[in-house]
């Protein structure tokens, strides 16, 4: 029997890399997050990373009205007049986008 070692692979014209090919992200993002996740639920809280890609958020707020003009990146220095969050208290979910805050949450 071979043994194949492929990095890649295509299967109907999409081209599929090989999970541990890739190399992780150097930067550390941070344990106070917003999260987007799915169903455009949006979170902001103190963040655990799980094993299996999941995000456990603690003191998690649910970001109701964001309150912005261009998006949500306006709020990585705390909420703006307009913004309203909901307290939610932890939460897991699986992140489809993740942005670090800075302060003032």
């Amino acid at each position: 029997m071979t043994d194949i070692q492929a990095s890649t692979l295509t299967l109907n014209g999409v081209e599929y890399v090989r999970k541990d090919s890739i190399q992780a992200h150097s930067a550390p993002i941070g344990n106070l997050r917003i999260i987007v996740a799915d169903r455009g639920w949006v979170f902001v809280g103190k963040c655990v990373t799980n094993a299996d890609g999941s995000v456990t958020i603690t003191d998690a707020k649910n970001i109701r009205k964001w309150g912005t003009s261009k998006g949500l990146g306006e709020l990585v220095d705390g909420p703006l007049s307009g913004t309203v969050a909901d307290p939610y208290g932890t939460v897991r979910c699986t992140p489809i986008v993740e942005i670090r805050v800075t302060r003032g949450w």
